[in-house]
């Protein structure tokens, strides 16, 4: 019983794998740009000043987006490209626009309006995480 349930799991994933992996290696991802975020707010920076909050948020983005430009080339899309420069370069400009929103988002919601930033960083990261993922699929990663 607990045999065929495994292995019927298995079968799951290796139908999905890509999308498990990239939930993973997200997941992961938002774990470092939490952990920057928070960490340099808690310390250094204050998320109370506007733009304190957004070097805040420069600085989880850059830790972020290092993290995952190799997690997502090895584990994820399992890239061969021999150009790896294009690939970078690609893939930051697709980050970049994200970062933007990100930015755009944070500075509306807790600059202007006063919400919670640590609230708002979660809620912000998982409308990123799914744009990152189509843009990855669509332009950075794609199978020729």
């Amino acid at each position: 019983m607990i045999k065929k349930l495994w292995n019927k799991c298995w079968d799951i994933y290796h139908q999905h794998e890509e999308i498990f992996n990239y939930l993973i290696v997200g997941g992961l991802t938002t774990v470092v740009s939490l952990a920057t975020y928070y960490g340099s707010v808690l310390t250094f920076l204050d998320p109370n000043v506007g733009w304190q909050l957004q070097i805040a948020n420069l600085f989880s983005w850059v830790c972020a987006v290092t993290f995952a430009y190799v997690t997502n080339r090895i584990f994820v899309f399992k890239s061969k490209e021999k150009n790896k420069v294009k690939e970078i370069t690609s893939f930051v400009s697709s980050r970049v626009m994200t970062l933007l929103l990100d930015m755009g988002i944070m500075g509306l919601f807790v600059t202007i309006l006063h919400f919670n930033d640590k609230i708002m960083k979660v809620v912000v990261q998982v409308v990123v995480t799914i744009l990152n993922y189509i843009f990855s699929k669509l332009f950075v990663f794609k199978k020729s």
